[in-house]
């Protein structure tokens, strides 16, 4: 069965997202790079294993795959920019009622009926799926309990209120699958459900 990796970047007080306009990710997916060469690797190492990007509408339609697209062709020959063409290939689903039909290559709009669209996906063939938010579709795929495993990247920042992931979800316990610590300050951490 495939499985369903949620991958968020988070302060170290556990935000996803600023209220206010604070420079608080380590690479704010600019061209302005400070993840080390470690952490590129690693992070690469994540996409070359998945084959299907669940989106929200709200994400889809905001410019998520244009970015990344454009990344992919701006950026051919440089090895960290290899999880762009990732996305490129890789099997789009984006889960909405709103959404009728798809705008984008390689990307099929299907309900948004969670528990069901996610299952199904997992039942198929292939290799895992990945999520990278936003808040709410993370929040909502948390509350459901379709999570199979979270790679949360935190960042040296506190930022003291903001956006979070686990409101909706309620109490769970989570296992430890590792955590590292890379030179630049990010660190990795990444957990299952527990039992």
């Amino acid at each position: 069965m495939k499985k369903l990796i949620l991958q968020m970047q988070m302060s170290v007080d556990g935000f996803v997202g600023a209220y206010e306009d604070h420079r608080w990710q380590l690479w704010e997916w600019g061209d302005d790079i400070i993840w080390d060469d470690e952490l590129k690797q690693d992070f690469n190492t994540v996409f070359a294993g998945i084959d299907t990007i669940l989106l929200s509408r709200k994400m889809a339609e905001e410019g998520y795959l244009t970015h990344w697209g454009n990344a992919a062709k701006k950026y051919p020959a440089d090895p960290f920019y290899a999880f762009a063409q990732r996305i490129v290939e890789a099997q789009k689903m984006v889960l909405s009622d709103r959404l009728k039909t798809s705008r984008w290559e390689r990307t099929t709009v299907v309900s948004g009926d969670l528990p069901r669209e996610v299952n199904a996906l997992k039942a198929g063939k292939g290799s895992d799926m990945a999520v990278f938010g936003g808040a709410g579709f993370a929040s909502s795929l948390i509350a459901a309990g379709l999570v199979d495993e979270f790679q949360l990247f935190i960042n040296p920042a506190v930022l003291g209120a903001g956006r979070r992931i686990f409101d909706q979800g309620g109490f769970h316990n989570l296992r430890l699958l590792g955590a590292k610590a890379y030179a630049c300050g990010m660190v990795v951490n990444r957990y299952a459900p527990a039992g």
